[in-house]
């Protein structure tokens, strides 16, 4: 697979990266079969997709303690990304970024993980009680100590934090800004898809003038793209789409004529080719820093993800994709 770029540190990872959190957290609880997770993650290094993506708090806890298990056998194979600055309780979850609360867990994440040292280590949030210099300034120790090599912030939750009449990630490029002034941010994790490109205005910019890693959250849209997906088929009580506007039947529906687009690109380049695989190669299209990071906890679509990084579209196909009717219904 073809290799990208993270940060000034010039970290190198497979151009398409393996989202780990569907399996554990927040997809289909009971569609997460924990051996079934683990051949998918050894699928995804053996093709590859060396980035892998996770968090302390899905699960919580579960899911780095099941890349644990992988990365105990395959440590050299595999770019470690983890998360810190949000913790989950009943039925709530809250912004932690104390200084001392970052160290403690930072120690937890690396005994989960079954490794000294974690390659990117992502804020996830900013606490709105602490000074995010702080949290940033406390996770710099932990490089200077040998337990990360570089840091990056998420601007997944972006959406909920916007005041009315900005930018989506006005707020965002503001943040970095400050912490870039304590430590070096090596990557920003934020959401970029077909549907979702509002990253183009001002964050991917931002990160391009200055050489920093962008991470493609969700980048086949929380698996609309895929086209796999049935309007009214309905969703697990705990899956996260169950409660999301753009999910409903009538949205989905109304949706469509996205991935008919993406299904026609598709047929023009083989048989083999799914829309799925145009979705993740229009984002790795933006710039040679994205990295698509999209979420999968099979085999299957672990390999079909990987194999995405092979798919060059034409010019034609980037303008058609380009002329594709918006997104419509609330992502709020």
């Amino acid at each position: 697979m073809e290799r990208r770029t993270i940060g000034a540190a010039a970290l190198s990872v497979g151009a398409v990266g393996l989202g780990c959190m569907p399996m554990s957290w927040a997809y289909s609880t009971s569609r997460q079969r924990g051996e079934e997770s683990l051949r998918a993650v050894h699928q995804a290094l053996d093709a590859g997709s060396s980035l892998l993506d996770t968090a302390d708090m899905y699960g919580p806890f579960t899911n780095e303690l099941l890349l644990g298990r992988v990365l105990k056998e395959r440590r050299a194979d595999a770019f470690v990304s983890t998360k810190v600055g949000l913790l989950v309780g009943d039925q709530h979850i809250v912004a932690n970024g104390r200084p001392g609360y970052v160290r403690r867990a930072c120690d937890a994440s690396l005994r989960r993980l079954q490794t000294d040292v974690i390659d990117l280590y992502q804020l996830h949030r900013a606490d709105p009680e602490v000074p995010v210099e702080e949290t940033w300034g406390a996770m710099a120790e932990l490089v200077r100590a040998g337990k990360v090599r570089a840091l990056g912030l998420c601007a997944v939750g972006a959406r909920s934090s916007r005041r009315h009449g900005a930018r989506l990630h006005d707020a965002t490029v503001r943040q970095l800004e400050r912490v870039q002034q304590v430590f070096p941010v090596s990557a920003v994790q934020a959401e970029l898809s077909v549907w979702s490109p509002e990253a183009l205005e001002t964050l991917l910019p931002w990160c391009e003038a200055r050489g920093v890693g962008f991470l493609a959250a969700m980048p086949l849209g929380n698996g609309f793209l895929t086209g796999t997906l049935t309007p009214g088929e309905g969703f697990e009580a705990d899956d996260l789409r169950a409660r999301h506007p753009r999910f409903t039947a009538e949205m989905m529906a109304a949706n469509q004529p996205i991935v008919a687009g993406l299904r026609r690109i598709a047929r023009r380049h083989g048989d083999h080719v799914t829309p799925a695989q145009v979705a993740l190669a229009w984002v790795l299209s933006r710039g040679r820093q994205v990295i698509p990071v999209p979420g999968a906890k099979r085999e299957r679509w672990v390999a079909e993800n990987a194999a995405a990084a092979g798919l060059r579209l034409a010019e034609e196909d980037l303008a058609e994709i380009a002329g594709l009717p918006p997104a419509q219904g609330s992502w709020d």
